[in-house]
């Protein structure tokens, strides 16, 4: 018996330590397409000391930026961020990553040029980030053709034109963030149509026009800011009681509705409506919104009576400044 239990305790061992093997043999699998393309990034780029570990006598999966998967060794994620000595363009060579899922490049303010056709044969991408640089030239159309993405991150950047109605088409995503460049155009009528689940979209801070799609009324937003752009037209759809909506900025357009009979969802905690042509009254129901800690109708055409009670002490006058005919505390004009 004694033997037979020192047997079982080596097999054991010997299955614990082939377990290992396996372990750290897929650690330091390096596929030799996914490693020529990297170094072929790196050269590209002008050989920078940011790329410093990418050397070819060492396994592509433990460089800097550079993330594999654990069973089968591929490079899956490439996120190259914060070094303002990095110029160029981002590298046709990211198109031999044949299993990348995840490609950020982020606060690279030297990075430059358009973005290239070649990520649109990424076929396996789920996110995609290139923001904080100077990238510019057009929202690419070729987007249209990553059907894995849930997220496109192309912010704080100088992209110029339209959103393409590309967009529309990926069955996925559910986030977009074009805030911070300098599009223009029209919102896409079927834009995050075929969302699957809560929606983000952030689109601040452009020249974009036009109206909200109606579409619109039916997406499942929990995140929306349209601030400071140029669109118009009746935004009342986005509201609604039992909508998930809890980040809401329409702030800086020229939107015109009446508020007075619009519901307001209960998770919200963020409405920004100023500087708009906005009429009717602010919706009683305002001052049940328990998580609510920011509210500014400012600067639009609101009257009748600020309400009172629940959390509505959070907000001064600066809130509701600059309407027609608002009145009651915290405005200095009492209601009659």
């Amino acid at each position: 018996m004694e033997t037979r239990g020192a047997f079982n305790h080596v097999v054991l061992l010997l299955a614990a330590t082939s377990l290992l093997a396996t372990a750290a043999a897929s650690k330091d699998r390096c596929h030799s397409g996914d490693k020529a393309a990297l170094l072929a990034v790196k050269a590209a780029l002008g050989n920078p000391y940011h790329f410093a570990s990418w050397t070819p006598d060492s396994p592509c999966c433990d460089w800097y930026d550079v993330d594999c998967d654990a069973s089968t060794g591929r490079v899956v994620g490439l996120s190259v961020f914060q070094d303002a000595n990095l110029t160029g363009t981002i590298p046709d060579a990211v198109a031999g990553l044949v299993h990348l899922q995840s490609l950020v490049w982020h606060h690279l303010p030297a990075l430059s040029g358009s973005i290239p056709p070649a990520i649109a044969k990424l076929s396996n991408l789920s996110q995609l980030t290139i923001s904080w640089t100077a990238v510019s030239g057009p929202v690419p159309y070729f987007l249209g053709a990553l059907t894995k993405l849930t997220l496109l991150d192309l912010s704080f950047n100088s992209l110029t034109g339209a959103v393409p109605a590309s967009l529309a088409t990926l069955p996925n995503l559910s986030g977009i963030n074009l805030s911070r460049n300098r599009l223009t155009g029209a919102i896409p009528p079927l834009l995050l149509s075929r969302c699957p689940d809560q929606a983000y979209l952030w689109l601040s801070h452009n020249n974009m026009s036009g109206d909200i799609p109606a579409g619109f009324a039916a997406v499942d937003f929990a995140h929306l800011d349209l601030s400071r752009n140029a669109f118009a037209g009746d935004a009342s759809g986005l509201f609604g009681r039992g909508k998930e909506l809890q980040y809401l900025d329409l702030s800086r357009n020229a939107f015109s509705f009446n508020l007075s009979g619009v519901g307001l969802p209960e998770q919200l905690y963020f409405m920004d409506v100023s500087h708009n042509a906005i009429s009717g009254g602010i919706p009683a129901e305002v001052a049940n919104l328990t998580n609510l800690q920011f509210f500014n109708v400012s600067y639009n055409r609101l009257c009748g009576a600020v309400p009172t009670g629940g959390h509505m002490q959070r907000f001064d006058l600066f809130n509701f400044q600059h309407n027609k005919c608002l009145c009651g505390t915290p405005l200095a004009n009492p209601c009659n």
